[in-house]
């Protein structure tokens, strides 16, 4: 971000007016323009459309609702000028920049500054690239064509570091400049001129320049340049000196030594008022520059050490704002337009500002962490301060309030306080990218653009300088160029050295004065005197032509060699002309290789630029890689401690609880076991009497032994057998055969599951079931058009008898689409002797038994199909309960 400074004032800065303004006093809006960057890619959706020369209009981009009826809003904005993306630089310059230096030249302050978001083309606007200067070169160039003739020598201005300007006599400069001479002299290491800044002609081309033809001729100038920038609210002073000192360490802020091979950065430099309420930076390092070349050599030195970063939305993106400056001073001639006029009063000083702001950015988009954070959120502070200011100044000028405006706020609004009261004018450059990614802040800036038009600047007044004739140094450079054409005309006094001699060796003449007419003295000795001076006059007349006619014959011998040299001569610059030539080829092609170097020598610094923030970058993220891989050891670490110390507590629960249930089964066991033992005796108790009153012949008084109680080992090793259906009996007397209906009978619909290993016995009793499918193997297809499931089961019962019995259960569908069956009753349809003696309750074995029947049915008939295996298990809890229901039942 750069910032030239032309300043305007009397010895000093200008001198504000008065806190009470005339109100005649004539204003100007402050000049906005808008210039439009061209699309990344071709592909890409664009959001801007140009309208005319002077308007634009925003379109939402896809996927965007503008407003709350889902309807794609178009809003348009005026500017003074729009510039699409086919402007050149030129173009831009001749419209905005070109005004404020003729302004700048005529003792008129200016402001200029870029607006925009990340990425928008501010700092390309403002400093340009190799071929396409921006607007701070070309304002270089035609301030240094248009005062090149007349500029001062230099240390003749001198700043007096107050925001002011001193006159020195010539003695003074002319010590300065010797001084500055001898240390120059020592030899230093080599600069980074010859390695760093581009070729300025590479930056504006011959056609391109321009200059100021309403220049005041009776004044000298001096120029002035310093470079700062704002960075997180502090100003740097970015072409100060600040080279390492090994004797004393320099400590950074986090307490740690810097190495010998590190920046250490400037200090920070404070705002100061001077004696005539303007702002400048105290302290800051003004350099007097002589053309455009030396000027953009320090501004390149100062744009070296500006803070750029590499983020997601730019690759070198501006983290400060910058701000260049260029005062020119003005002093007028003398009345003989020979010497400046040595009156500090009459010295005019007048400064141009062009300030590179850093673009507004949103954290969401850029992921800034860190430094990067903090950076953007100065930046983002910094430029909604200057948002303020602006709302302030309007309201202020359109409601006739009289608020104070934050200036002090932020160091930008802090600085250039002057020029919105009334210091000069105020120009301003939107730049915007029309991609769709940028639409809104780009809608934001928008705002904020048609905001500062409404804000008014009082418009500066001439100044004269001093009240001498105009047209001195033309009239003094003309009396110079006549006194030597006189001069040259006239000749100067004769000097020859052999005509003095010869008249020096004639006889003196003598007295002359003669007493009377008959004096016969003094005339003999002066008629003497002359004949003797005659005769040597006739003796250095005869030496002289007998000099003169060898002379004569040695000029013409002269002459003869002078002809043959002439040829050779001829010859020779012949041959030199041939050598010229080459010469100037070899030049040619020397100078496009220089060029071709610097350019590349640019390039590389950029490069080397580029890989620095890269490799910064590099380290941070290393940096973080190892701190999260450090944190994801210690969380693995943690998750392999709590996996150990889970499964160990599952595995506690789990033995816990397998020995709880062992013991519950062991208790339930034995249980179960003394009741059937009890029972048992009850039955053999029963027999015994029911046996002694059928025979007769028996003793009554004898009883049977007690049977011995079943040991749990046995009982828990004899598991229970599974009976298949058995054939008839061969001792069974025949029976005549009886049927009946079952219970089964219904109005459902059934599933009748008949075992092939069941026996069609005429002397078993057979249920009739309407409506049901007889299925050998039950399948899903046939339970899901059912509602009830019978099982059949034959045994052979403990009396020798075959029982069959009747297994029933409800179907009803599952979670998962398929199909359960709940087991709700058990029907047992048994075959009987009618001679047998009938007993009213059931044997002891069938009753202990019973509760294992359905079990063995079930897993002997269903075990070997996976579908029913699966609904058996579904309703596992539900069959459990209905075999205690019956055991419950068989016990009552």
């Amino acid at each position: 971000m750069l910032i030239l400074y032309f300043t305007y004032s009397k010895g000093k800065t200008p001198r504000r007016p008065g806190p009470k303004k005339a109100s005649n006093i004539e204003k100007d809006p402050v000049g906005v323009y808008c210039r439009i960057r061209p699309l990344g890619a071709e592909d890409e959706e664009c959001c801007i459309e140009m309208i005319s020369s002077s308007t634009i209009q925003l379109h939402a981009p896809d996927g965007l609702k503008a407003n709350r009826n889902g309807e794609y809003k178009e809003t348009q904005y005026s500017f003074k000028k729009v510039f699409g993306i086919k402007t050149t630089q030129m173009e831009l310059f001749e419209d905005v920049a070109k005004p404020l230096v003729e302004d700048l030249i005529h003792c008129k302050n200016g402001l200029l500054f870029t607006y925009g978001v990340t990425g928008s083309g501010k700092t390309f606007t403002m400093t340009g690239s190799p071929g396409e200067g921006g607007l701070l070169p070309r304002c270089l160039d035609m301030l240094f064509n248009s005062i090149g003739p007349f500029q001062a020598k230099r240390f003749v201005f001198k700043p007096d570091d107050k925001n002011g300007m001193e006159i020195q006599n010539q003695v003074d400069a002319l010590l300065e400049r010797q001084k500055r001479d001898s240390q120059q002299a020592v030899p230093k290491t080599p600069s980074s001129r010859q390695k760093a800044d581009p070729e300025f002609a590479d930056m504006i081309t011959s056609e391109e320049a321009c200059k100021s033809e309403n220049v005041d001729e009776d004044c000298c100038y001096g120029i002035f340049v310093s470079y700062i920038e704002i960075y997180n609210n502090y100003i740097y002073d970015l072409l100060e000196d600040a080279p390492f000192d090994p004797i004393r360490p320099k400590w950074l802020a986090g307490g740690t030594p810097v190495r010998n091979n590190e920046f250490v950065p400037p200090q920070s430099k404070i705002l100061r008022e001077d004696q005539n309420h303007n702002m400048y930076v105290a302290g800051c390092t003004e350099v007097e520059v002589k053309s455009t070349e030396e000027a953009f050599e320090v501004f390149w030195k100062g744009q070296k050490k500006r803070r750029i970063a590499n983020t997601q939305l730019n690759r070198e993106s501006s983290r400060s704002h910058s701000v260049f400056t260029v005062k020119l001073a003005q002093a007028p001639l003398d009345a003989d337009g020979d010497h400046i006029l040595q009156d500090k009063n009459q010295v005019n000083v007048s400064q141009l500002c062009l300030v590179d702001l850093a673009g507004s950015e949103r954290t969401s988009r850029t992921r800034a962490e860190g430094s990067r954070l903090r950076e953007a959120g100065n930046i983002n502070q910094s430029l909604m301060t200057l948002r303020t200011c602006m709302e302030v100044l309007r309201e202020n000028q359109m409601c006739g309030t009289n608020k104070m405006v934050p200036y002090r706020d932020s160091k930008v609004t802090h600085l250039f306080k002057n020029y919105f009261d009334g210091e000069g004018k105020v120009r301003m450059i939107v730049c915007v990218n029309p991609k769709a990614d940028d639409y809104e802040e780009t809608m934001l800036v928008m705002r904020f653009a048609e905001m500062t038009q409404e804000v008014e600047v009082a418009r500066p007044v001439d100044r004269p300088i001093c009240g001498l004739a105009a047209g001195r140094r033309h009239r003094n450079q003309a009396f110079r160029d006549e006194l030597s054409h006189r001069l040259g005309e006239r000749g100067g006094p004769i000097d020859d050295p052999v005509l003095a001699q010869l008249i020096e060796s004639l006889p003196a003449l003598p007295p002359c004065e003669l007493v009377d007419p008959a004096d016969d003295q003094t005339l003999p000795r002066l008629i003497e005197v002359l004949e003797r001076r005659h005769r040597i006059r006739q003796m250095i007349t005869e030496q002289f032509n007998k000099t003169a006619s060898t002379l004569k014959s040695m000029l013409q011998q002269f002459d003869t060699q002078l002809n043959a040299k002439e040829t050779f001569l001829h010859d020779q610059q012949s041959k030199l002309s041939e050598k010229d030539k080459v010469i100037m080829n070899q030049r040619t092609e020397i100078e496009r290789l220089e060029k071709k170097s610097k350019t590349l020598e640019y390039k590389v610094d950029i490069l080397q630029k580029t890989t620095d923030m890269y490799e910064q970058d590099k380290r941070s993220l290393q940096q973080e890689l190892e701190t999260r891989e450090q944190r994801l050891q210690r969380e693995l670490s943690e998750r392999r401690r709590m996996e150990q110390r889970m499964q160990g507590v599952v595995t506690d629960a789990r033995l816990k609880w397998e020995k709880e249930c062992e013991r519950r089964v062991n208790a339930k066991q034995l249980e179960m076991q003394n009741k059937l033992w009890v029972k048992d005796e009850k039955l053999k108790q029963l027999k015994a009497i029911v046996t002694e009153s059928s025979g007769g012949g028996s003793c009554p008084s004898e009883r049977p032994e007690k049977p011995e109680r079943p040991s749990r080992e046995r009982d828990r090793n004899i598991a229970p057998k599974r009976s298949a259906s058995p054939s008839p009996h061969p001792t069974a007397p025949p029976v005549h055969p009886m049927h009946r209906r079952s219970h089964s009978a219904g109005g459902e619909k059934w599933v009748d599951h008949k075992p092939a290993s069941n026996l069609d016995l005429d002397t078993v009793m057979q249920p009739i079931i309407p409506n049901a499918i007889k299925v050998s193997t039950p399948n899903e297809k046939a339970l899901s058009k059912c509602h009830k499931y019978v099982l059949r089961h034959q045994e052979l019962a403990s009396d020798g008898e075959i029982e069959t019995k009747l297994i029933k259960g409800n179907v009803f569908k599952t979670r998962g689409g398929g199909q359960a069956v709940q087991f709700t009753d058990i029907e047992t349809l048994k075959q009987e002797c009618p001679t047998a003696p009938r007993y009213s309750i059931f044997s002891s074995t069938t009753r202990c038994d019973s509760f294992m029947y359905m079990y063995r049915a079930i897993s002997h008939y269903l075990s070997y199909n996976k579908l029913l295996n699966l609904m058996l298990a579904v309703c596992f809890n539900t069959v459990f309960d209905s075999i205690l229901s019956v055991y419950g039942y068989l016990n009552m």
